[in-house]
């Protein structure tokens, strides 16, 4: 299944030119992982560091097809492609009006106090059903 989140860029993206400066990308792209943790693991950010627990990214790729501007409004697409013992792996990709703009493909890792952890079985359930779940139209 895939996650979907849009993000309407702002003048805070921006650089002088009005094109998304490349770091704000890895911004929307860890918005886009706690909605997903939020609305769909039912476990989000907050509950994670109250309990001494985050989920920080150990690795990113980056493609950057075009440039985004000011006032559009991103398609972001997550597809979680990977579930390991701790991690996840998964695929980003923002679009705006049929054009693809990035791919960001992500490792995630659970951690409890500072160190990987195996992820909880209540959470490791919820993201494999997510990940069994057809596409929707």
């Amino acid at each position: 299944m895939i996650f979907r989140q849009p993000i309407r860029i702002e003048f805070n993206h921006c650089d002088p030119a009005g094109i998304v400066f490349y770091p704000r990308y890895f911004e929307m792209t860890n918005s886009v992982c706690q909605s997903f943790c939020r609305e769909i693991i039912g476990h989000s950010y907050a509950e994670m560091m109250a309990r001494g627990q985050g989920l920080p990214a150990a690795n990113i790729a980056v493609n950057f097809h075009l440039p985004s501007r000011l006032e559009e409004v991103l398609d972001w697409r997550m597809q979680v492609t990977r579930l390991g013992g701790s991690s996840l792996a998964c695929r980003l990709e923002a679009h705006c009006d049929g054009t693809h703009r990035l791919t960001a493909d992500l490792t995630l890792v659970f951690v409890a106090d500072g160190r990987p952890y195996p992820w909880p079985q209540e959470l490791r359930d919820r993201i494999t059903a997510f990940m069994e779940a057809p596409d929707e139209p």
